[in-house]
């Protein structure tokens, strides 16, 4: 086989693939939009392992996404009060439910804007949530 010929048949196959999941430039918030969907879709499939095709897809998909949010998609500004609010909500959470940051009166005062987050408490969430470390220490993103 020519080498002609392996990168028309890998150019046709990219481009049957191109029809099932949006990889490449994403130009529209539609195309967007379903790049998303068949994100949640193949982590939903692959669930917790991180090998294989699957998770190469999931990984490039990502990768095509994070450009489009980048360009198109405004994050508001968030403090790490902010974000330990949601992950309590997430996870239906009460303040006593987070030994790992402290007492109630503690995870109350980091609420409220009291009291930061320490390096130790900070370590221990993005352990127990597997969130990356930055979202709890970039006050104002």
């Amino acid at each position: 086989m020519t080498e002609a010929t392996q990168v028309g048949n890998a150019v046709r196959q990219f481009e049957r693939l191109q029809r099932v999941v949006p990889l490449g430039h994403l130009r529209t918030r539609r195309a967007y939009l379903q790049a998303r969907r068949m994100l949640d879709r193949i982590i939903d499939a692959i669930g917790e392992d991180d090998s294989g095709a699957a998770a190469d897809l999931a990984e490039t998909l990502g990768i095509f996404i994070e450009r489009y949010e980048a360009s198109h998609v405004r994050i508001p500004a968030t403090t790490p009060a902010d974000v330990l609010r949601l992950l309590m909500a997430q996870h239906d959470l009460v303040q006593g439910d987070l030994p790992e940051v402290g007492s109630q009166g503690v995870v109350s005062e980091i609420l409220r804007g009291k009291r930061q987050l320490n390096a130790r408490q900070i370590r221990a969430l993005t352990h127990r949530f597997g969130i990356p470390a930055d979202l709890l220490l970039n006050p104002g993103r």
